[in-house]
């Protein structure tokens, strides 16, 4: 039987996933967890969960709930849950890396839904460059200081042998001051009044189990206080070395080389995706090209920009990836091209020649093929650039 096709004024997450195995029907002011937490406003929307923010009525805060799809992520969601439960143990961990406050289950007739309890926390780097730096990207000394600060959090990751595993600057977000003594009406109008738009079938017929009435537009949380604290979010690729996932689902063009030959998959996937957050971070876009970017395509820039050979072991299987043509002009390596890309004369190039000449040398320290040739975070916090 067809599935009737769905419509809906708002832009968010895709009307035809909330079937079985798919999203959990949330709606505006439903307490689950036996009426603890009530639902305020939606955050935001991924392909494997929606994140609302909610007053935990018991401990009378604000919090982020991640509603899980509940479709075949069972290994994926506990092995998220046992992750965080992890970073959430350790002493230390709160400064720079999300924190798990709770978690529980909510049934649906698309399913079970793996439910996690998150501190609340602001917008991620992307939206707050859209939002308040019109030259798109951040200043030098803000970007240098959310740098370090990735690389505590990731330290403390790569200290208990653990991957990110999604590691790129959409999961950077800002820490928001205290705002728990907010009383709720003052707190929705921060928040912006939900934008709801309903839900229509074409047929005209209802909604039927497990369809939304209406769907909630996130809010804008660049308007929200903040400070100058990031922390590591959206832990949904995470694993250690116990337990190794066959495959990952990190944004092609900060994926690890390892990742797309299908090689052994260690913490040290997170290096490279590092090398190409740094880039991003100061010059408002990633190393590689995004645009129209294949396996094989992309293969080939890696070894343009890095100036580095494949590794013997991933020669033939380059040639089966999917993708257009091998290019065989040359473009610039990292340094030419961090530089064109930093001093273009349309944006403010507040770093010196030598911060980005120094950069890219931390950069290049990343960007290696082999994974056992990749600086650690450690030496990389130990760098003198990183202590200034």
């Amino acid at each position: 039987m067809d599935q009737p096709i769905l419509s809906c004024p708002i832009d968010a997450e895709p009307l035809d996933r909330y079937k079985r195995g798919g999203y959990y029907p949330t709606t505006l002011g439903c307490a689950p967890a036996n009426g603890r937490y009530k639902i305020l406003h939606k955050i935001r929307w991924g392909g494997y969960s929606t994140v609302w923010v909610a007053r935990d009525q018991r401990e009378e805060s604000y919090v982020a709930i991640k509603i899980c799809v509940s479709e075949g992520g069972n290994d994926r969601n506990q092995r998220e849950l046992d992750i965080l439960k992890k970073l959430t143990s350790t002493h230390s961990s709160s400064r720079h890396i999300m924190r798990l406050l709770d978690h529980f289950d909510l049934d649906s007739p698309n399913g079970t839904h793996r439910c996690l309890v998150l501190e609340l926390l602001g917008p991620s780097v992307p939206d707050m460059i859209e939002a308040r730096f019109t030259d798109g990207r951040l200043p030098g000394n803000l970007a240098k200081a959310i740098a370090k600060q990735a690389l505590l959090g990731l330290d403390l990751l790569h200290e208990q042998k653990i991957a990110h595993g999604d590691l790129h600057t959409r999961n950077l977000a800002f820490v928001m001051p205290p705002m728990d003594n907010i009383p709720e009406h003052e707190f929705i109008k921060i928040l912006g009044k939900p934008d709801i738009g309903h839900v229509h079938r074409n047929d005209g017929r209802s909604l039927g189990p497990g369809i939304p009435e209406y769907i909630v537009r996130p809010a804008r949380t660049c308007s929200w206080p903040l400070s100058h604290t990031i922390k590591i979010i959206d832990f949904g690729e995470s694993f250690s070395q116990q337990n190794v996932p066959q495959t990952l689902h990190t944004p092609l063009v900060v994926r690890a080389p390892e990742v797309i030959f299908q090689d052994r998959l260690d913490y040290r996937i997170d290096l490279w995706s590092l090398g190409c957050m740094l880039f991003e971070l100061f010059v408002g876009q990633p190393p590689f090209d995004s645009l129209f970017t294949t396996p094989k395509n992309l293969v080939d820039q890696m070894q343009q920009i890095t100036n580095e050979a494949l590794p013997e072991r991933w020669q033939d299987i380059r040639e089966k990836l999917p993708g257009g043509a091998i290019m065989e002009s040359s473009g610039p390596g990292l340094q030419e091209w961090l530089e064109q890309v930093y001093f273009d004369g349309e944006q403010n190039a507040d770093l010196t020649k030598e911060d980005i000449v120094k950069l890219g040398q931390i950069i290049q320290r990343l960007l290696r093929f082999e994974p056992s040739a990749r600086a650690s975070v450690k030496e990389l916090l130990n760098d003198p650039w990183f202590r200034d």
